[in-house]
């Protein structure tokens, strides 16, 4: 059962957009043989120059969706994420689909489909041979010690390389963390839990 939090910045979520998320994300049950017991997480905001920005997560026991879309239409945004959302689940339904084909077992639990205009039956089958696979593939492997430091010496470690994130360990928790270069230009932190 998909459980739903939906909040709005500089927007009133209204009966008629709570109703709009909810049937396009109930959408995504099809891709699952159960329904997956889910908190949907959605996040809709309103910018100055009437820029709408739709932010949708849903963590599962076996994936986490999540995907944000910018839009001058909130309708127009919702409908995007869905399709961001189908993407993900099907590259994630052939990759798993894939390794169980290779050992042998079943899957259980992504749902097998049906597509009447081609009679595939697995959403998936169109997708397998799809490049995006080959964006998968790890091309290079680096190894290197973790120095203690605090999370502005590692923003200024990470421009001095010119990357977009660098992954340190923290000097005061001795946890792994990362720090990244958003969008927007400003920088976020993802702390590690032992």
């Amino acid at each position: 059962m998909l459980n739903y939090n939906i909040r709005g910045e500089n927007i009133e979520v209204t009966p008629a957009i709570r109703e709009y998320v909810e049937k396009k994300i109930d959408k995504l049950e099809r891709y699952f043989n159960d329904t997956p017991d889910a908190n949907v997480h959605v996040n809709l905001k309103v910018y100055n120059d009437k820029q709408t920005k739709v932010e949708v997560t849903i963590p599962m026991p076996r994936l986490t969706l999540r995907a944000e879309e910018r839009h001058e239409e909130m309708y127009a945004a919702i409908d995007l994420i869905l399709d961001k959302l189908e993407r993900q689940i099907r590259k994630h339904k052939t990759k798993v689909n894939r390794k169980f084909r290779e050992k042998g077992n079943e899957p259980e639990f992504f749902a097998v489909s049906v597509d009447p205009e081609n009679g595939i039956e697995n959403l998936d089958a169109q997708y397998e041979d799809n490049d995006d696979e080959q964006d998968m593939d790890i091309v290079r492997t680096k190894t290197f010690n973790l120095k203690p430091m605090d999370s502005e010496e590692a923003v200024l470690q990470m421009n001095m390389l010119g990357h977009s994130f660098y992954v340190y360990t923290d000097a005061d928790s001795n946890g792994t963390n990362i720090v990244y270069k958003r969008k927007d230009g400003k920088y976020g932190l993802i702390e590690t839990e032992a």
